[in-house]
């Protein structure tokens, strides 16, 4: 056995355990300490397996062919891309186990803890299992953990109908993912009992050009509703606000990954490179992803629901550095495709850091305000120093200003889409410069996005009695949120050599491919500069430090030298006497002008109330205006759905007779179609 086989087995024995002692504890209290200790030791074994793959290159191997044998048992493989998402997610997990440890203490006698630690260390098994699956069975059991853990944890403050329904959207759209994976793994498979992986590399290399094609749009899709792309994001705004803050981070930071875990193994290592038109729906997916997400971010007043758009946004940006690459690499441009398939996974780890730690940031705010509607925030900064001080890193890190990590991966995916000008058929040298416009105006509007969310939360004067008395959250859960923060800095810093590791993965899974072999380029290590692959453009975000550092230092040299005073004034006061917080700049104004420039994206639904005074109708006595914006995709494309489901179960209701009699020629009747099919494809 070697050391990160056993790390694994240790892994999957500490979760296992963990959430078993949970249910059988004596106390909550005593529920929520084993909770925390399986997930950290798990977590910290997933790290130490992870960390060994990837350095040494040796997959970690195990099987348990006798537990379901006709299914192909359990087959566990972790190569280095597994390890790369391995160590995403037990690094998130372990900060999120231990910001647990306070956030779930107000969860004592009013939720079952037992059964939250069982669920929660079941999540954190399913989401480790699916990276580190090598066979069908194993890939759609964890897969299928991951769902229906998460679903329970999204159910967790379940009093709340948003939150029911938020549920009941999240497993229908995870389910819908479920039944698209079946057929895609079943045209792999190049015979019955082959469901390995190299079967699958193997079955993939030998199908027709058509099937191939099916192949990689049942992967979008279906990978796709599991990371969020658009339209198939509609559970995402509604499931991660309703989850606890703790696992809205996992969900976040690293489930939605998976999505591109999926699409990244199925495109890239079995399938290999296609036509460019998979590039090109890939781009456009991602192209929509990125600027539908930021824009409903920007009008959002729920700070959840905020961070939940922008993740869509996030994944939009993933899937840029991903769709350029297979666009470059369809036309054997194989070293410039690295730059965006490495940049891909770089804001795939960018993102997991900042997203994480804003997650967070939320729950220690909402914990303090007992709401998530930014309108009743305002001025935490006073009460919470510190935690608005990590939720500001976050929110730097997120609309990509450097030299924070969101803009190390950003500009890495640039010089991707920009490379797409050397590509010899007009339509992908026109193509890849539209996405880099559509990505220009994505990373302007996510810094407007994060302007507002920091600004109206916790700068000017507070806006309720909650916000006015919000202080600091437990000395744990800072800690926990001062370690991403710093990771947002140092993963900036350290970005070149980041780079330079996620082109060597890619060009080693790419070089696995026999017929690419001779094409998989040599990846030059970066020291301190950030250059992608037979880039033209390079730049350094450690000199961006010492440059702004000086900037900073130069300013506070210069003001102490001429000695000028400080000034106190109110916050936001404009010259006003007596300024209250009423006067002050909302959420909905922030965002009031942007929604006049994209009115027919959004198409809000207007009420204007008056109310007047009994004596006289020119006497106004109150004025009420409401502007509630419903998703266009919602109204026009899952309400006729499920306007039309609703009819057809209505049909089918009639089925259901009462008759023992009926039930039984229904059974007779599902069993000789069965049998029909299994001899037509025998």
């Amino acid at each position: 056995m070697t050391v990160a086989s056993g790390a694994l087995g240790v892994m999957a024995g500490a979760y296992l355990v963990g959430g078993g002692l949970a249910v059988l504890a004596r106390s909550p209290r005593m529920a929520r300490v084993v909770t925390v200790v399986g997930a950290v030791v798990g977590s910290a074994a997933g790290l130490i397996a992870a960390a060994t793959v990837l350095k040494t290159a040796h997959p970690a191997e195990a099987t348990l062919s006798s537990l379901v044998a006709d299914a192909g048992g359990i087959v566990i493989g972790l190569d280095r891309l597994g390890a790369f998402f391995l160590a995403l997610i037990a690094a998130v997990s372990l900060l999120a186990a231990l910001y647990g440890v306070s956030y779930t203490a107000e969860y004592d006698g009013r939720r079952s803890l037992r059964l939250f630690g069982l669920i929660f260390n079941g999540f954190l098994l399913g989401m480790s299992l699916v990276v580190c699956a090598a066979n069908v069975f194993t890939f759609l059991l964890a897969w299928e953990l991951m769902a229906v853990t998460s679903y329970f944890l999204v159910m967790t403050e379940n009093e709340s109908p948003t939150t029911r329904q938020a549920g009941l959207s999240y497993v229908a759209m995870t389910h819908f993912g479920l039944v698209m994976l079946l057929p895609m793994f079943f045209l792999m498979a190049p015979t019955a009992g082959a469901t390995t992986f190299p079967d699958l590399r193997a079955g993939a290399a030998a199908l027709p050009a058509g099937t191939r094609s099916l192949v990689f749009l049942l992967a979008l899709v279906a990978f796709g509703s599991k990371a969020g792309i658009v339209p198939l994001h509609v559970w995402l705004p509604r499931a991660h606000p309703a989850a606890p803050s703790h696992v809205s981070a996992l969900m976040s930071g690293v489930m939605i990954k998976l999505g591109i875990y999926g699409l990244m193994r199925v495109t890239i290592d079995f399938l290999g490179p296609g036509p460019s038109w998979w590039g090109g729906l890939t781009l456009v997916a991602g192209c929509l992803s990125a600027l539908v997400g930021v824009l409903y971010a920007l009008t959002e007043n729920d700070l959840k629901r905020l961070l939940a758009y922008s993740s869509v946004e996030n994944i939009g940006v993933i899937l840029l550095g991903i769709g350029a690459g297979l666009v470059l690499q369809s036309h054997g441009l194989h070293t410039l495709a690295l730059a965006g398939f490495g940049a891909a996974l770089l804001h795939t780890c960018n993102h997991a850091c900042f997203k994480a730690l804003l997650f967070l940031g939320a729950g220690s705010v909402l914990q303090q305000t007992g709401t998530r509607n930014m309108e009743q925030m305002g001025g935490l900064i006073k009460g919470m120093p510190q935690t608005a001080l990590m939720f500001l890193v976050g929110s730097a890190a997120a609309a990509a200003l450097p030299p924070l990590n969101g803009f190390t991966s950003e500009w890495m995916i640039f010089q991707a889409l920009l490379a797409g000008g050397r590509i010899p058929p007009p339509a992908g040298a026109i193509g890849t410069p539209l996405a880099v416009g559509v990505l220009a105006l994505t990373s302007g509007l996510a810094a407007a996005c994060f302007v507002k969310a920091f600004g109206i939360s916790f700068l000017a004067m507070p806006r309720s009695e909650r916000a006015a008395r919000a202080h600091e959250p437990h000395w744990s859960a800072r800690v926990v949120m001062a370690v991403p923060a710093m990771g947002c800095v140092l993963l900036g810093l350290a970005s070149p050599r980041l780079a330079s590791a996620g082109h060597s993965l890619i060009g080693e899974i790419i070089g696995t491919r026999s017929s690419l072999s001779a094409a998989t380029p040599a990846v030059t290590p970066a020291r301190a500069w950030l250059l992608a692959p037979d880039g033209i453009s390079q730049v350094s975000p450690a000199l961006i430090t010492v440059v702004l550092l000086s900037v900073i230092v130069v300013a506070l040299a210069l003001t102490r030298a001429r000695r000028v005073g400080l000034r106190y004034a109110d916050t936001w006061g404009c010259g006003r006497i007596r300024h209250t917080a009423r006067m002050e700049y909302t959420s909905s104004a922030f965002a009031e002008p942007l929604r006049r420039i994209f009115s027919e994206l959004y198409r809000p639904t207007q009420d204007l109330s008056i109310s007047v005074h009994t004596e006289s109708r020119y006497i106004v006595r109150s004025i009420t205006y409401t502007s509630v914006v419903v998703p266009w995709f919602e109204r026009a494309l899952y309400e006729p759905v499920m306007h039309g489901m609703r009819g057809l179960a209505t049909h089918v209701r009639r089925l259901q007779a009462g008759s023992v009699h009926l039930y039984l020629l229904y059974v007779a009747v599902a069993l000789v179609v069965a049998l029909i099919a299994a001899w037509s494809f025998r």
